[in-house]
């Protein structure tokens, strides 16, 4: 492949040869391992639109589930030049820059919440980004001198994550969902944000989520200010953190500026 440059106005799935469409997908069906359920994986896949179907290895789970892998191949493409994707657009700066960023324009340390909110016991995200140790080789929250932080922890109710926010006065509070079966995250968050409007509060917080299954996108469309997916570093959310709290800040004393006048 070295050189060739794909049209990006029609691409599609690369598998043996560019262009060729081929793509692996796997599902779980409620049959049994057999011949009729590899049958009905195929036609499956089939009603999807895709082309040249192959069942290439189905295992019985028991209990009357069976998992299925298919190669097929993919009969449309996509205009990936005009795709537009909302994502975070604040500049990432360095962990020296970001603690010299909040000591040249902030009188006191940025007070951050964070919490696995509703039902969510996995801590693996919360704690890459806020603990001292960090991830991936970058200091977490904890460890910068420009940030003061107060990690919750799990299982935390919606309720007790606001009252500690507003409790310590903080300019941020970041939530982290990774259970995300039968979309337990978005009316997880849905009712954060609701209880924030519902007690007024909304406005005084810079409100970032976190996880597998969140994008930039989906945050917005549930009220959050910020969203980051997986692999997400702690300077990426610190960066974000440091120059949106100003922008509030300097929104705020300018509508209380007018206000007076």
């Amino acid at each position: 492949m070295s050189g060739v440059r794909p049209d990006i106005t029609a691409i599609r799935p690369y598998g043996d040869t560019l262009d060729d469409g081929r793509i692996q997908m796997s599902f779980t069906l409620p049959m049994e391992a057999s011949e009729q359920a590899r049958e009905a994986a195929r036609q499956i896949a089939l009603g999807m639109g895709l082309d040249d179907v192959t069942v290439v290895h189905m295992r019985d789970l028991g209990e009357g589930f069976s998992f299925h892998v298919l190669y097929a191949r993919v009969t449309v493409s996509v205009d990936a030049s005009r795709i537009v994707v909302a994502k975070v657009t604040t500049p990432v700066l360095g962990f020296d820059e970001v603690n010299e960023y909040i000591a040249a324009r902030y009188s006191r340390k940025l007070r951050v919440v964070g919490a696995c909110t509703g039902s969510d016991a996995h801590t693996v995200g919360l704690d890459a980004i806020m603990n001292m140790k960090g991830y991936a080789g970058e200091y977490g929250l904890e460890r910068y001198s420009g940030f003061q932080t107060w990690n919750m922890g799990a299982q935390v109710p919606n309720e007790d994550l606001i009252a500690r926010a507003v409790q310590v006065d903080a300019d941020a509070i970041l939530v982290s969902q990774v259970v995300t079966q039968k979309d337990v995250h978005v009316r997880n968050l849905t009712n954060l944000v609701e209880l924030l409007e519902a007690d007024g509060v909304r406005d005084r917080f810079v409100l970032v989520v976190g996880g597998p299954r969140v994008s930039h996108e989906l945050a917005l469309e549930l009220g959050f200010d910020a969203g980051f997916g997986a692999g997400t570093l702690p300077p990426e959310v610190a960066s974000y953190l440091a120059q949106t709290c100003l922008t509030r800040a300097t929104a705020a004393t300018r509508a209380d500026d007018d206000g007076g006048v």
